[in-house]
C-alpha cells in the first residue's frame, strides 16, 4: 500500500512522489465509522516537505534568492464537514494568506474506512495552490486518518500537475496535524447546500465512450487535438447531448484521482465569459451600457484618450490606445507587469489608463490588452453602482447572483480575483476558476442554451449572438486573417475544413493563456481543454464533432 497506515502515523513518508493511486478512494472501500467536523491545522509547512522542480521560466528559484518559501506550503488551518462519503472544505475560492507566494483553493474530497487502519477512518481532500495575484493553479491532494475524538495522523500531500506555462513543480511531505473537533454553525444547511451541489453536476461519461455512444468517433481527437502533448493537457471534455464526456486529468504520477474536483484557471476565457457576458446581461438590464464613455465612469482615464471610447469599444480590443499594431507585441511586453503585478486597484488602473498612446479612432484597430478589458470592468462596475447603490457588486451581484447561481456554476466557479485593497477591484479580464463541471455548465449557457435559464433570458440577445458570430452586421474586429474578435469572443473561419460544408463557416471560441481553449460549436456541443504548453490547436476535435452531428450552417 502507498500511503499504509504505518506510514502516516510512525513511517518517514515517501521519498519522492507516489501514484496518486495512492490518494484514491479504493474500488473496495467500506463506509466511514467516524465522522469529521471541526478544524484541521497542518504544523511544519515552513519548512517541512520536499520539492522537485520542473520548469520555472522567470528563475523563481534561483540561487541567490530566499525562495525557501516558495518550496513550501502555506500555513494550514481550515474547518470541514463530513455528509455521508464526502467531506467539503467551509472555505471556497482562493483564499487569501500571509505567505509571500501562494494561496489555498479547497474543495471537495472522501471519506472511507479500510480494513489495514484499524478502526481509523481515512479522508482524501484534494486542494490546490495559487499563485498570490496571479492565475496560474498547482493541483494536489492531501490525506490523513482521524477518528472522532481529535486523534489524527500526519497528512500526506503531493502536488504533481498544474495548469500554469512558467512555473512547474512536484511537492510532496508528511506533516504532523491536530484536529479539533467541533460543532459548525449552519451545519444543516451547509450540508444540504452541499448535496445540491453534487445532485446538480452534468451527467458525466467517460470521454473514451465517445466511440460508444457516436460509432466511428476518434476520441482521442478531443483528449489532445492536433500536435497537443498530452503530458500537457491538465484534462479536456465534450458536452452534448446532455452528458459531459470528460477525459482523464493527467499528471505525472499516474491520473489525478478526484476529477470532479480539480480547479481549473481561467486566463482570458474571463474576458469572454466575465467581462463580455456581463455586458450582455448588463444590456439585457439596462440597454444601451454597450455606448457607455470611459472617461464618465473611469476618472482615472483622462478625456484626451478615452473621452470617445465606448465598452464595445474595450471589448473589441480597439480602443484606438497602443504602441504596436503588430499581433500580441503590447500584450508581450516586460510594461505590463504594471497591470499583473500591482496588488492595487490604483496601481492596475494608473497603468491601464495611462500608458497607451492615441494611435487611430476608436473601433478601427484591434490590438490585444488585457489592460484594457480592466478597464471595462471598472466602468460597468462603476455602472452598476449607479443604477443599484453603492453596494451594489459586479461579480457578486450580476455574474453570481443573476447568472452562475442560476446556472448551477460550484462555489469554487463562484469567485474571482480581486485587487487586496478596500476596492477589491474584480480583475475581469483573467483571474477566475472552475471545476470541471462549471465549465460545462458555462459554455453549455452560452453556447447552447443562448443565454438563457429555465427559458428566461437572461443575456441580451443581439450582443450574444453578434460575439457568437450570429449577426453578419456585427462580426466585430479583425485580429489576423481568419479569425474575429467581438464582445471578448473569438471566432476562427475553417473554410474548406468540414466536408460537405460549403462557404465560410465561423466558430466562436475562448482562448486563455498557456494553451486553454473552449469551442462553442453551432450543432450544440461544447469542446474544452486545458493545457500548458503553448498550443492552441482544435480543428481536429472539431472535425470529429462535426461527424457527430453536422457542422454545415
Amino acid at each position: 500500500m502507498l500511503l499504509s497506515r504505518e506510514a502516516l502515523l510512525t513511517g518517514d513518508g515517501p521519498s519522492s512522489p507516489i501514484n496518486f493511486s495512492g490518494y484514491a478512494l479504493p474500488a473496495a472501500a467500506a463506509h466511514p465509522q467516524h465522522v469529521f467536523s471541526g478544524t484541521l491545522t497542518l504544523h511544519g509547512e515552513a519548512h517541512g516537505g520536499n520539492f522537485t522542480e520542473i520548469k520555472d521560466t522567470y528563475n523563481y528559484t534561483d540561487t541567490g534568492k530566499d525562495d525557501s518559501s516558495l518550496k513550501h506550503l502555506p500555513e494550514f488551518s481550515f474547518q470541514f464537514l463530513q455528509t455521508g462519503s464526502h467531506i467539503f472544505p467551509l472555505e471556497r475560492g482562493s483564499i487569501a494568506s500571509s505567505h509571500p507566494h501562494w494561496e489555498y483553493v479547497l474543495t471537495p474530497g472522501r471519506v472511507w474506512q479500510e480494513v489495514g487502519d484499524k478502526g481509523y477512518s481515512r479522508a482524501a481532500i484534494p486542494f490546490a495552490l495559487q499563485q498570490r495575484n496571479a492565475n496560474c493553479i498547482h493541483n494536489g491532494v492531501l490525506s490523513f486518518l482521524f477518528k472522532g475524538d481529535g486523534s489524527v495522523s500526519r497528512v500526506a500531500y503531493q502536488i504533481s500537475s498544474e495548469t500554469c506555462l512558467y512555473f512547474k513543480a512536484d511537492w510532496w511531505g508528511l506533516l504532523d496535524a491536530t484536529y479539533t473537533p467541533q460543532a459548525i454553525a449552519n451545519q444543516k444547511q451547509r450540508i444540504q447546500d452541499y448535496q445540491a451541489e453534487v445532485a446538480a453536476r452534468m451527467p458525466i461519461k467517460a470521454l473514451s465512450l465517445l466511440n460508444t455512444d457516436y460509432p466511428g468517433t476518434d476520441y482521442t481527437a478531443f483528449q489532445s487535438p492536433g500536435s497537443t502533448d498530452p503530458s500537457h493537457v491538465t484534462t479536456a471534455g465534450f458536452v452534448i447531448d446532455g452528458n459531459h464526456y470528460r477525459g482523464d486529468c493527467v499528471t505525472r504520477h499516474g491520473n489525478y484521482p478526484y476529477c470532479e474536483s480539480l480547479v481549473l484557471p481561467s486566463y482570458s476565457i474571463a474576458k469572454s465569459v466575465f467581462a463580455g457576458v456581463a455586458m450582455m446581461r448588463l444590456q439585457q438590464q439596462y440597454p444601451g451600457v454597450r455606448d457607455t464613455i470611459v472617461s464618465d465612469h473611469v476618472p482615472a482615464c483622462s478625456k484626451s484618450n478615452w473621452g470617445d471610447v465606448t465598452l464595445d469599444n474595450l471589448l473589441d480590443m480597439a480602443t484606438g490606445n497602443y504602441d504596436s499594431a503588430t499581433y500580441m507585441v503590447d500584450e508581450a511586453a516586460e510594461h505590463t507587469d504594471g497591470l499583473f503585478l500591482s496588488d492595487s486597484h490604483r496601481g492596475k488602473l494608473s497603468y491601464s489608463c495611462g500608458h497607451y498612446p492615441r494611435k487611430d479612432s476608436p473601433g478601427s484597430q484591434w490590438v490585444y490588452h488585457t489592460s484594457d478589458t480592466y478597464i471595462a470592468g471598472t466602468l460597468m462596475a462603476d455602472y452598476l453602482r449607479g443604477e443599484r447603490g453603492s453596494d451594489a457588486d459586479l461579480f457578486g451581484d450580476t455574474m453570481v447572483a443573476d447568472l452562475w447561481g442560476p446556472v448551477g456554476v460550484s462555489p469554487t466557479g463562484q469567485y474571482t480575483r480581486r485587487t487586496y485593497d478596500a476596492a477589491a477591484q474584480p480583475f475581469a479580464g483573467w483571474g477566475l476558476m472552475w471545476l470541471p463541471d462549471d465549465v460545462a455548465k458555462i459554455g453549455r449557457f452560452v453556447g447552447i442554451d443562448k443565454g438563457r435559464v429555465g427559458g428566461q433570458q437572461k443575456l441580451d440577445l443581439g450582443e450574444l449572438n453578434a460575439a457568437l458570430q450570429r449577426n453578419p452586421l456585427d462580426t466585430g474586429t479583425i485580429p489576423l486573417a481568419d479569425y474575429r474578435y467581438n464582445n471578448g469572443f473569438w471566432a476562427h473561419n475553417v473554410v474548406g475544413k468540414l466536408s460537405g460544408c460549403r462557404g465560410n463557416h465561423w466558430i466562436p471560441f475562448l482562448s486563455g493563456f498557456g494553451g486553454i481553449t473552449v469551442v462553442l460549436l453551432p450543432n450544440d456541443s461544447i469542446y474544452y481543454y486545458f493545457s500548458d504548453n503553448d498550443t492552441y490547436y482544435w480543428l481536429d476535435a472539431v472535425q470529429e464533432a462535426h461527424g457527430i452531428r453536422s457542422l454545415c450552417q
